[in-house]
């Protein structure tokens, strides 16, 4: 088996993808194999993203985009709701000397209003104790649906044309694209989902519309720096044609 040293000069540094998603799935099930209560496989993952993000500032991905918590998890037992609310904003506090030493800047993406207060005034802090970061971008995706988004993204275009404000006959992709959540960042380049599912759930519809889809059996809490360094080796090997043919790629 290889190393992950090994792994990574397999890396290409002048190819690794600008914007990297991921959906951290398998944390309740990686508990259950092991008798353990739901919330210690919550805290068990919140390793996982420690690493994650600490690999992706050092192999030079500049966005990293991370399924924290999604509108139809409030429809989960009460008690398991509100473990991830504070073990959210509890490691985004632990974390923090460490973002800044690796000069991550933190970024949230959601109907964060919904969020309880005691960890809303701790990601907040985050914010704005990082806004002056320039390494890797971290985006929490929290309290978020990409259904909620798009929503969203219509009702502000559908006031602002109400107002005067917005052409509809003016609108283009490029114009949704600056309502989203995410605006004036790149799409994912990559989206990586572990626990052995193969479906987006609600996640960045829009923006993963060319997105390679790399999808791993691997539990969010075993996913390795090694396993990692696996997809990004497999998106390197793939062809982007963004609807072009294999020629017009070599071409250009």
């Amino acid at each position: 088996m290889e190393s992950l040293e090994e792994k990574i000069s397999l890396i290409d540094k002048t190819r690794v993808p600008c914007h990297v998603a991921m959906i951290m799935d398998g944390n309740g099930r990686w508990a259950k194999k092991r008798g353990l209560a739901r919330g210690d496989g919550h805290m068990e993952g919140i390793s996982t993203v420690h690493r994650v993000t600490k690999f992706s500032s050092d192999i030079g991905v500049k966005y990293l985009t991370l399924y924290a918590f999604s509108t139809e998890n409030w429809n989960r037992p009460d008690d398991e709701v509100a473990t991830l609310m504070y073990l959210i904003g509890w490691a985004i506090e632990r974390e923090l000397p460490e973002l800044l030493a690796n000069n991550v800047r933190i970024h949230l993406l959601g109907d964060i209003g919904r969020v309880p207060a005691a960890s809303r005034e701790r990601l907040d802090y985050a914010v704005s104790s990082t806004a002056h970061c320039t390494g890797l971008q971290l985006n929490i995706c929290l309290s978020y649906s990409s259904r909620w988004e798009i929503t969203e993204a219509a009702r502000r275009m559908a006031r602002e044309a109400a107002a005067g404000k917005l052409d509809p006959d003016a609108i283009t992709e490029q114009t949704v694209a600056g309502h989203l959540a995410t605006a004036g960042m790149p799409d994912p380049d990559l989206l990586i989902r572990t626990g052995g599912e193969e479906r987006i759930s609600n996640y960045l519809l829009w923006q993963i519309a060319y997105s390679e889809l790399y999808f791993t059996d691997v539990l969010w809490p075993d996913f390795t720096n090694e396993e990692y360094a696996d997809a990004l080796i497999d998106y390197q090997g793939r062809e982007r044609r963004y609807g072009k043919t294999s020629e017009q790629v070599a071409a250009e």
